[in-house]
């Protein structure tokens, strides 16, 4: 007569079963193999559910490359919408704040959008490609409210964020990196101005555009092609000192362009939790945007309403504070007592050579109340965590203007 087993049971196997069930793996962009060969740091960070380097190989050195040489950027998980169709551009001027109409085949425009009480849901860039297809790139998703929005007209809306890989190559040398790689033409390329041009066979959609106040720009091409473009792009950069960088390094660079992020430095109306944390767009200065001489758009009544009736609650300031302690995060107080507003982002410029921040503040401080301002930053001294109070003074963003940025052509460094 056979043995019968003796069932035993592992301590461990529950543990490694609950482990599988629920682990959940980030997604990687086509450039993925390039960046994870230069990562150095281990330091990743989820970009929209993609793995995105926060830093590969040194923050510092990263943001001298933007500022120095030229940087290259990963910006595939960005959201990517192709909208096309004979009504793309009525549609489009529905529910963007500018006007669209004014935005010809072959240029970018920096845009926003709302719901209808006025609330900014995202903003993000508006390329057209052609005369009735458009690309629109955005942090946060909105298909669901996009396809809804877009109810008699005569339109396509696709996501095409995986099928599209994008690059942001920035810095002084940019153009010349281009113009090694023999993108004959690029150097017509004017600020918000997009060309296409051959590689491997197909397009890459190039803009002068970018995210760092610098000079600049934004390549897109199909995700099969984007290995042989970053290799391209790497091997004609070698004399001219092109990096790789993270995020870390790049977010330095928008604050001293005094660029915004969505759900950063504002809560987007769909994230937002609680009905104090929306915002409009004259609230976080967006307000350039909206066009009152156009017709209805998304919002327009709640936004000329609060305009007209000055109901505006928030305004959104760049602000200089003594010292040389980053004031990330930190409260912002009138006269060292009442609490006025908080800082989204801050850090040393080493550009500048100023302490930077941006702030969100109750009305009127920040709007006609601008003095007396003062951030509360907790520093670390010797193990202990000091309570320092430095005053703080309201400044034109953005907090540097490099003239490279906008020269034509551009400089040949």
């Amino acid at each position: 007569m056979g043995k019968t087993a003796k069932k035993t049971s592992s301590p461990y196997a529950g543990r490694i079963a609950a482990r599988s069930h629920f682990r959940t793996l980030r997604l990687d962009t086509p450039f993925q193999p390039r960046i994870d060969a230069l990562m150095k740091q281990n330091d990743w960070y989820s970009w929209a559910g993609y793995r995105a380097p926060a830093s590969l190989w040194d923050e510092e050195l990263e943001y001298f490359a933007i500022r120095s040489t030229a940087a290259l950027f990963d910006i595939s998980p960005m959201v990517k919408y192709l909208i096309q169709g004979p009504d793309s551009e009525a549609y489009l001027d529905r529910v963007t704040l500018r006007d669209v109409t004014r935005l010809r085949p072959g240029r970018v425009q920096y845009t926003a959008w709302c719901d209808d009480e006025g609330h900014v849901l995202d903003d993000g860039t508006l390329f057209r490609l052609t005369e009735d297809a458009f690309r629109l790139c955005c942090q946060e998703r909105h298909l669901p409210w996009l396809l809804d929005s877009a109810i008699g007209y005569d339109v396509s809306i696709v996501e095409e964020t995986e099928e599209i890989a994008g690059l942001a190559l920035q810095g002084p040398t940019s153009f010349a990196v281009l113009r090694e790689a023999d993108f004959d033409g690029v150097e017509h390329l004017k600020v918000f101005d997009l060309a296409g041009f051959e590689h491997q066979g197909g397009t890459v959609t190039i803009s002068r555009t970018g995210f760092t106040g610098d000079l600049g720009y934004e390549l897109f091409v199909p995700a099969n092609l984007a290995l042989s473009l970053w290799d391209r792009l790497m091997e004609a950069g070698q004399a001219r000192g092109i990096r790789a960088i993270g995020y870390t390094a790049l977010n330095r660079a928008r604050l001293e362009a005094g660029l915004i992020v969505a759900n950063a430095d504002f809560s987007t109306a769909e994230h937002a939790l609680r009905p104090d944390r929306v915002r409009m767009p004259d609230e976080i200065g967006l307000g350039f945007m909206v066009d009152a001489k156009k017709g209805h758009f998304n919002g327009r009544r709640a936004i000329m309403a609060a305009r007209d009736g000055k109901k505006l609650r928030h305004v959104l300031v760049g602000i200089e504070i003594e010292g040389n302690i980053p004031a990330e995060h930190a409260i912002v107080y009138h006269g060292k007592k009442k609490e006025v507003g908080l800082v989204s982002a801050a850090g040393w410029s080493p550009l500048a050579k100023r302490n930077i921040a941006i702030a969100s503040l109750v009305r009127p401080y920040g709007h006609t109340v601008n003095d007396d301002l003062w951030v509360e930053i907790y520093a670390m001294r010797e193990l202990k965590y000091e309570r320092l109070m430095k005053r703080a003074r309201i400044v034109p963003r953005p907090f540097i203007k490099l003239d490279r940025r906008t020269a034509n052509p551009p400089a040949d460094f």
